[in-house]
């Protein structure tokens, strides 16, 4: 029987993740071992499951109507199995979890890690990336995302932390340029500007009773990591408008001076996301907590 059931779990995360390679990776096999399980499986259902050719693989007529079946049972063991790990202390299995890089690495990763500390039969599963993930699709039980959520069908979410963030310059930058006295003067001056998928993301600052206030200062270096902006300012290149968190090291030690200090600054609410369940798993329930619990102080820096 257990064999039967991990033919069943290789043969849904392959489908879910389009091909035998990703769904090796995930599962910590071999491409060969995902191959030859499939196959065990054909052999024992007597039915092709898959169309597969050297470039794509699609599931035939019996292997989605076989595909929605598996989903509907195995839905049916994770809630028993939530429902038996909520009757006890112990928190064991895997935690597959998305993050934004530097944040995840930063603020998000070291809470996990501690609470792995805690409970020695969980295990740990993270994805660093700043790409949006499809939770269900690509089997996660946990994503953090900073920012507003939109539509997410069939998630739940969680607001767990803020990030404020402020303007920052270098000493030798401001003895060289002069201080920015308002959110006008920034105009007046350089800055290094995040940018991705080909589009410049403006500075935000926020205004009583109206909407926030897009600006989008000049700027000859644009990059798509946080940290490198950081460096660049601190290297006197320009101005850079940063997470809080990112900064507070480097203002700490005199590298960077934070600019507009009596002014409201903007904040990006921190999000726990999931897919929707009629039993949250012990380990997913603990890691919401713990986050939510320890991210505000890493964040509020």
């Amino acid at each position: 029987m257990n064999d039967r059931l991990t033919g069943v779990s290789v043969f849904v995360e392959a489908v879910e993740a389009d091909s035998f390679s990703e769904a090796a990776k995930r599962l910590n096999l071999s491409r060969s071992a995902v191959g030859k399980t499939i196959a065990r499986l054909e052999d024992r259902l007597g039915a092709r499951l898959f169309h597969r050719t050297t470039r794509s693989q699609m599931l035939t007529e019996d292997g989605q109507a076989f595909y929605e079946r598996c989903l509907r049972a195995l839905d049916e063991l994770r809630a028993g199995e939530a429902m038996l790990e909520s009757g006890r202390k112990e928190v064991a299995g895997r935690l597959r979890v998305s993050m934004p890089v530097l944040f995840g690495r930063r603020c998000a990763a070291p809470i996990l890690l501690r609470l792995a500390a805690e409970h020695p039969k969980l295990e740990l599963d993270l994805n660093f990336t700043d790409s949006r993930v499809d939770v269900v699709e690509d089997g996660f039980d946990l994503a953090i995302r900073n920012g507003p959520l939109g539509e997410w069908p069939g998630l739940m979410a969680r607001r767990i932390a803020h990030q404020r963030m402020t303007v920052c310059a270098s000493p030798a930058y401001l003895e060289a340029h002069g201080y920015p006295e308002t959110r006008d003067d920034l105009m007046d001056h350089t800055a290094i500007m995040y940018a991705r998928s080909g589009r410049i993301r403006s500075w935000l600052f926020p205004v009583e009773g109206g909407p926030d206030v897009e600006i989008q200062p000049r700027s000859r270096m644009r990059f798509d990591d946080l940290e490198m902006i950081a460096d660049a300012t601190s290297a006197g290149l320009g101005l850079c408008w940063l997470p809080c968190w990112l900064v507070h090291d480097r203002v700490e030690a005199g590298a960077l001076v934070r600019l507009f200090k009596n002014e409201p600054r903007l904040s990006f609410d921190c999000y726990a996301v999931w897919p929707k369940t009629p039993h949250l798993p012990l380990r997913v329930r603990l890691a919401i907590d713990a986050l939510a619990a320890e991210l505000p102080a890493a964040t509020a820096l």
